[in-house]
């Protein structure tokens, strides 16, 4: 490409190869506003589903799509059948299950600077559930972790359920991430915050897709508020009553 030509955005990308993370589905405008920071960046990203199912030849759409997009990183593909087909110029690829902690570390041994992770595997709740155990805390602070096609977590022939307060699936564990994300705001004196409480720094939820931002969550508190919750709340009306005060004094005449 020449140094004047405009750089294909993912979605370009992804209509190029096919890939149905655009199209089926419409998730490239949120990685390509969560990711395009690491765009000229040298790291590794894993993506856990090649694609194509058992089907001979089929898959690797997406690993191509982002070899394209990252033309510094190395793109790891994971996939429960054989698509070794696929490997070649950044692409690297492995056949296992997801939730097989020999394969993992197998492939975090070949390639430490994994930054982004990417779980479009089987949409089992219970192996993306285990995935995340176990492939989370080896990302860096600044790594990403995105799960797909959470929409499983609502059909019982994937493992999901009709009941939306079960707390066995993908979104139930999206939920509990959440509450974490406030856990210096717990009253509980005996609460002790979890690896994730103090590492997740943020959530973002979209049509089917989750994206995490890996970092440190330890921002302080204003919980003493909490105390009393009647001077708290005074104060606060006073505070609001102060500025608009000062917003009216200005559009005086």
């Amino acid at each position: 490409m020449r140094a004047s030509e405009p750089r294909p955005s993912l979605t370009e990308l992804a209509t190029t190869h096919g890939t149905d993370k655009w199209g089926l589905h419409r998730y490239t405008p949120h990685y390509e506003r969560f990711l395009e920071h690491l765009r000229e960046e040298t790291f590794t990203l894993l993506e856990i589903g090649i694609g194509g199912y058992a089907r001979t030849g089929e898959g690797g759409a997406s690993l191509r799509m982002w070899r394209d997009f990252f033309p510094r990183a190395q793109i790891i593909g994971l996939d429960i059948e054989d698509k070794s087909f696929v490997a070649g110029d950044r692409i690297h690829v492995y056949q296992g299950s997801q939730v097989d902690p020999e394969v993992l570390d197998r492939i975090f041994a070949d390639f430490p600077d994994i930054k982004v992770v990417i779980d479009d595997g089987s949409h089992r709740p219970e192996h993306i559930r285990e995935t995340f155990a176990l492939l989370f805390e080896r990302l860096p602070l600044d790594g990403l972790y995105a799960i797909e096609d959470t929409q499983t977590s609502y059909w019982p022939a994937w493992g999901g359920s009709r009941d939306r307060h079960d707390p066995t699936t993908t979104m139930a564990l999206i939920k509990d991430l959440v509450d974490g994300l406030n856990h210096e705001e717990y009253l509980d004196r005996h609460y002790r915050p979890t690896p994730t409480d103090l590492t997740i720094r943020g959530i973002h939820c979209f049509h089917n897709l989750v994206i995490l931002e890996k970092g440190d969550n330890r921002e302080g508190t204003n919980k003493r508020v909490a105390a009393e919750p009647l001077t708290g709340f005074d104060a606060l009306r006073q505070k609001f009553a102060d500025t608009v005060g000062r917003l009216g004094r200005r559009s005086s005449p």
